[in-house]
C-alpha cells in the first residue's frame, strides 16, 4: 500500500461550475424555481443527482426527475466546449509523476460528462482510474468512491491525498480517511477548512501545495 492522489473533476481539474449552475438554473427556472448562485454552492455543488432533486424540486416523480437529469446533462454538454485545465495543475501533476505516485479521478459528474471534460483538457489518458459516483451503489458525500479510487489504485487512506472544491465531496474524502486539500473555486478558503480540508488553496500553483502533498505521501501529519 502506498499513496495516491484522487482528484474531483469540477471545479477542481477545471473550473466548469459556471456551466453546471447555467445548466440547471435554466432546467428548474421552467418549473418555477429560482437557483441562485449561492444555493448553488450549497445545496448542489458536488451532491448527486439524486440529493439535488429532493432539494430543489421535490414534487418531480422519479421518470420526470431522471428526463430533467438527462435534459441538464444535455445542456451541459453543449455549453462545455472550449476548456482548459485548472491553473499550474499540468506542472503539478508532471511533479507528481516525479514523486511516483499514481493517481485518478473521483467524481458525482456522470461518465459521458467526465470522458468529454479530462478529453476536453487534454488529460483522457493521464489519469489511472476514473471513479464515477453513481455507477456505485453510493456516491459522494458518502465515502465509497473515495475508497474504491483507494482500492483500485493500491492506495493508503493515511498515505493518500484528496482533492475538492465542494462540500459533499470534502465530507466523503475525509470519512474515507484522506487528507483534503481544498480549491477555492466555489467557497471560501475557510468554509472548505471548516469541512476538513487540511489545506485550502486558489490553484495548483500555490507553493504550500507541494510541500503538503509531499509530507502527506510520506505519512507525516502536515
Amino acid at each position: 500500500m502506498s499513496g495516491v492522489l484522487l482528484f474531483d473533476l469540477d471545479g477542481t481539474l477545471l473550473d466548469i461550475d459556471h456551466l453546471h449552475y447555467e445548466a440547471w438554473r435554466q432546467q428548474v427556472a421552467r418549473l418555477g424555481v429560482a437557483l441562485d448562485p449561492q444555493r448553488y454552492r450549497t445545496q448542489v455543488m458536488g451532491f448527486p443527482n439524486e440529493t439535488i432533486l429532493a432539494d430543489l424540486v421535490p414534487a418531480l416523480s422519479r421518470e420526470e426527475g431522471a428526463a430533467l437529469v438527462e435534459a441538464k446533462e444535455v445542456l451541459f454538454r453543449s455549453l462545455a466546449t472550449d476548456l482548459v485545465p485548472a491553473e499550474g495543475l499540468l506542472d503539478f501533476l508532471g511533479w507528481v509523476d516525479n514523486t511516483g505516485a499514481r493517481y485518478g479521478v473521483v467524481t458525482n459528474a456522470p461518465r459521458p460528462n467526465a470522458e468529454q471534460e479530462l478529453a476536453g483538457i487534454g488529460l483522457a489518458e493521464r489519469f489511472a482510474t476514473v471513479v464515477i459516483g453513481d455507477e456505485l451503489a453510493h456516491a459522494k458525500p458518502h465515502p465509497l468512491p473515495y475508497l474504491v479510487g483507494l482500492e483500485r489504485l493500491g492506495g493508503s487512506a493515511a498515505h493518500s491525498v484528496a482533492f475538492e472544491d465542494s462540500i459533499s465531496g470534502i465530507r466523503a474524502a475525509v470519512a474515507a480517511g484522506l487528507a483534503v486539500v481544498g480549491l477555492t473555486t466555489g467557497l471560501p478558503a475557510e468554509r472548505l477548512l471548516q469541512e476538513g480540508a487540511g489545506l485550502a488553496i486558489p490553484h495548483f500553483d500555490d507553493p504550500r501545495l507541494r510541500p503538503f502533498v509531499a509530507a502527506c505521501l510520506e505519512g507525516v501529519p502536515a
